[in-house]
Order: structure tokens, then sequence, then C-alpha cells
């Protein structure tokens, strides 16, 4: 599952579907609604914490293809969606673990961050690519709604004017703290595997020193010093070091599953 205003084309998932292929897993890219091409589909919009999409698709999925159980992997906004899924209960649904990768666990955190004058050249591209999918061909929103959306100023205005009415919520801050992952860790009674950098331009490493993974057996977490956002690039190998990472670890716990 992939990140914000990211899709089933997105380098990242792409790159990661190719070699876990190729390490012989079975591998389904899911649009979260309305992204990418799923817009044309799946009228509507996705959120950070919208599990109720993710637990419909999959049991959508054919037997055959989850007779050994289902392991999820997000990215960035879709591992938060994960985490939250994963804590609470996994909906019933045959899942065996889960991997998030880059998680803004602290959502208004990560808002603020983004919206820090240090990122106003990422956050000013981030937030034209978010008008552009939510007023996309296709899209369900109302005349009010477009309004909201092109008054937006900053990612914040645009979870505050948008995202939060749409589904329910007072204001960004409900809806920030209604579906951060960090509120859901320890309720996680499956395998998981989190991944992070700490040098992450747009996730704040207070997050991650925030909470006490020795508390939370259920969770092996990997935090590095340095990686990036989604990044994990380095020498001596093209293959980015958390698909390294993933693929050792559902080998060491679920090769029976391939």
């Amino acid at each position: 599952m992939h990140g914000l205003a990211g899709s089933e084309a997105s380098g990242y998932a792409v790159a990661s579907a190719r070699y876990l292929v190729g390490q012989g897993w079975r591998v389904l890219r899911l649009n979260l609604r309305g992204a990418g091409p799923s817009r044309l589909t799946a009228k509507g919009h996705y959120h950070a914490g919208h599990t109720e999409d993710l637990a419909a698709a999959l049991r959508g999925l054919p037997a055959d293809v989850a007779r050994h159980g289902i392991v999820v992997l997000g990215y960035s906004l879709g591992s938060n969606l994960i985490l939250k899924f994963l804590g609470e209960g996994g909906h019933g649904l045959p899942v065996l673990a889960g991997i998030a990768v880059s998680a803004p666990i602290d959502l208004a955190a990560a808002s603020a961050r983004m919206i820090a004058r240090s990122n106003f050249v990422y956050q000013r591209y981030m937030l034209k690519a978010m008008k552009q999918e939510a007023v996309a061909p296709g899209a369900a929103v109302s005349a009010s709604e477009r309004a909201a959306i092109a008054a937006a100023r900053n990612l914040y205005e645009f979870d505050d004017r948008f995202i939060a009415p749409r589904f329910g919520y007072r204001d960004a801050h409900d809806y920030y703290e209604s579906n951060a992952a960090k509120h859901f860790l320890a309720r996680i009674a499956r395998p998981t595997l989190v991944l992070h950098a700490l040098d992450d331009p747009w996730i704040p490493a207070a997050c991650y020193a925030a909470i006490d993974w020795s508390r939370l057996p259920m969770i092996e977490a990997a935090l590095t010093p340095r990686g990036g956002h989604l990044g994990f690039h380095g020498p001596g190998s093209l293959i980015p070091w958390h698909d390294r990472v993933t693929a050792w670890w559902l080998a060491r716990g679920f090769a029976s599953a391939q």
C-alpha cells in the first residue's frame, strides 16, 4: 500500500514488488481509494486511517490467493493505515503479519514538520499533487469541497478543510489523533516489522523515541540513524535496504506461505 499522493505506479512500490516477486512471493499492489487508476472505479477519497477500505479489498481477494494467509506492507501514509489496521485486530481477516516503512505514527507531528519552512519546496509539491488527485476526473466532490481544496494553502489546511469534514472529524487535530498509529501499536497481536530512519525529513525522530518498543513484544522495530524517507539507499547494493530486510524477515518467519 502506497503513500500520500502515490499509487500502484509509485517507484518504491514497483521496485519492492519486483524484488519480492523475484524472491518467490505473490504481490498485490493496492491503490488507496481514489488514487491513481482507481479513481474511475472507486469513487471518493482515502485518508490515513480508513482501514475499512483495506479490509474490503482483502475480503475481495480470490480464495486461492489468500489461502496461505496475507502479509500487509505499507509505505509512509499507507504504513500508518496498516499499523492501525493491525491494531484493530485485522478485521477478522487471515492476516499473518505486517510491515511498515517510514510510517508517520504521529500524524499531527508529521503534519507540523511537513509545513515547516525547511520543507517548503516539498510541501508545495505534495500539496499540488494532493489537490490534483482530489479533483481528478471522476472525483466525487461537491462544489464546496472543491472550493475548500483550492483554498488550502498547506497540507494542514487541506486536511482541516477537506479530509476532516468529509469523514466526519471535527477538524484536522481530531482526524490526526483518531487515526495516528501510535495509539494502536499496543493492540497489535500479529508479528509486525517497523522500519524507519531517524533522519527522515518529514517525520520527527521524537515520534519514534517516545515509544517504548521493548514493551511491544509483537513489533520488531529497526530504527536506523540514516535512510531518509522511503530511501535506505547505500553502497554495495542497488536494492534498497528496506526491501532486503523485508525479504529476509518474511523468509525467516513465513516461508511456508510462499
